[in-house]
C-alpha cells in the first residue's frame, strides 16, 4: 500500500515554493530595472567601462611612478602620454609596412582577379567575358537602384565612427582621472555610505578591481598567443607583412569574434594576392586551428585560472553574452560573469556561520 501525502507538509512546501518564487520574481524585476537604466545611460556607461578597462592596463606603471615619489597628476599624465605613443606606434607598425607594400599588393589583386576570370572561363564553369560583363552591368544597375539605401547606410556608418571617436576620447580622459584620483575614490565612497555599506561596498569594489585587472591581463596573454602562432605560420609560408599581421592579430584579440574574423580575413587576402590560392588556403587552415585552440583551450583555461571561473562557465558566458548583445555582449560577458562571482562569494562569506573553534581534545565546539 502506497504512502499517503501529508497535508501539512504539502501546504508548507507550497507556501515555501510560493514565497521563494515571489522573492525570486522581485529580484528579477529589480535586475530588469537596473539593466533598463543602464541601457538608457549607455552613452555614459560604455565610455566608463572602456576607461576602467584601460585603467587596469595602465595602473601598474602609474603605481610604480607614484611609489618613486612622482605626484599623482604627473604620473597619470606621463602614463597617458606613453599609452597614446604606444597606440600610435602600433597603428604605425601596421600602416607603414602596408603602405610600402601597397603597390605590390595592388598588382597582386589585379593578377588575382585576372586568374579568377581565366579559371571561370575554363571548365567546368565555361563563363565567357560577355557573361561576366553582363553580370557586372546587372550588379551596377542594382547598386544604382539602391543608391538611397547605400547613402543611408553610409551616413549611419559615419555616425557610428563619430560616436566611436567621442567614446574613445571620453574613455581616455576618464582613464587619466582614474589614474590620478583612483586611490582616493574608495575612502571617499566609504565616508558617504551608512552602516555596514561603508565597509562592504569598498571591499567588493576592491575585489572587482582585481578581477578586472586579471581579465585584461589574461586577454592580453591570449592575444599574444594568437599573434605568435599565427605569425609563425605566416612566416613559415613566406607571407609578406608578417609583423603587421601579427600586431593586428594581437590588437584584434581584445574584440571578440569580429576582431578575429577581421584579422584572419586580412591575412588570407594578403596571402592570396601575394602567394596564390594554395598558400591562402594554408593560412586559412592555420588561422582556423589557432582560433579553435584559443576559443576552446587557451582562453577558457587562462581566464578561468585568472578570474576564478570554470572554463565551461567562460564558454557559456561568451555564448550567452553574444546572443543577448552581440559583440559588446561577447566583450563584456566574461568580466561581468567574474564580477557576479565576486559579489556572490562575498555575500556567501558574510552570510555563512563562522567556523567552529577546535577544542583542546581536537573536536569542534
Amino acid at each position: 500500500m502506497s504512502a499517503m501525502l501529508n497535508a501539512g507538509r504539502t501546504r508548507a512546501a507550497l507556501r515555501t515554493s510560493a514565497r521563494v518564487s515571489g522573492e525570486l520574481l522581485l529580484v528579477l524585476v529589480a535586475a530588469a530595472v537596473v539593466l533598463w537604466m543602464l541601457g538608457r545611460m549607455w552613452s555614459v556607461v560604455w565610455p566608463l567601462i572602456i576607461g576602467l578597462l584601460l585603467t587596469t592596463l595602465t595602473w601598474p606603471p602609474t603605481r610604480f611612478l607614484r611609489r618613486r615619489g612622482l605626484a599623482p597628476a604627473l604620473a597619470a599624465s606621463l602614463v597617458t602620454v606613453l599609452f597614446l605613443l604606444v597606440a600610435a606606434g602600433t597603428v604605425a607598425l601596421i600602416a607603414v609596412p602596408v603602405a610600402s607594400e601597397s603597390g605590390e599588393l595592388a598588382d597582386g589583386v589585379v593578377e588575382g582577379v585576372q586568374r579568377l576570370r581565366e579559371w571561370a572561363a575554363g571548365p567546368p564553369l565555361n563563363i565567357d567575358d560577355a557573361q561576366i560583363t553582363g553580370a557586372f552591368d546587372t550588379a551596377t544597375a542594382r547598386i544604382q537602384d539602391s543608391a538611397g539605401a547605400i547613402a543611408t547606410t553610409a551616413v549611419t556608418g559615419v555616425s557610428t565612427v563619430l560616436n566611436g571617436v567621442v567614446t574613445a576620447v571620453l574613455a581616455l580622459f576618464l582613464m587619466f582621472f582614474f589614474l590620478k584620483d583612483g586611490p582616493r575614490f574608495l575612502p571617499w565612497l566609504g565616508r558617504q555610505l551608512p552602516g555596514r555599506l561603508a565597509t562592504d561596498v569598498p571591499a567588493v569594489a576592491t575585489r572587482c578591481w582585481d578581477v578586472l585587472g586579471s581579465f585584461v591581463r589574461s586577454q592580453a596573454l591570449v592575444g599574444l598567443l594568437d599573434a605568435v602562432f599565427i605569425g609563425l605560420g605566416l612566416w613559415l609560408l613566406d607571407v609578406p607583412l608578417v609583423l603587421p599581421l601579427a600586431v593586428l592579430t594581437f590588437v584584434s584579440a581584445f574584440v571578440p569574434i569580429v576582431g578575429a574574423l577581421f584579422a584572419g580575413f586580412v591575412a588570407v587576402l594578403i596571402a592570396l594576392v601575394s602567394n596564390g590560392l594554395t598558400d591562402a588556403l594554408l593560412v586559412l587552415a592555420v588561422i582556423i586551428v589557432v582560433q579553435q585552440l584559443e576559443g576552446n583551450v587557451f582562453q577558457p583555461m587562462i581566464q578561468s585560472r585568472g578570474l576564478g571561473l570554470h572554463a565551461a562557465v567562460v564558454l557559456l558566458a561568451v555564448t550567452l553574452g553574444g546572443a543577448l548583445s552581440g559583440i559588446v555582449g561577447s566583450l563584456l560577458a566574461v568580466p561581468v560573469a567574474a564580477l557576479i562571482a565576486v559579489v556572490w562569494n562575498y555575500l556567501r562569506e558574510q552570510l555563512s556561520d563562522p567556523p567552529l573553534a577546535p577544542r583542546a581534545d581536537g573536536s569542534s565546539v
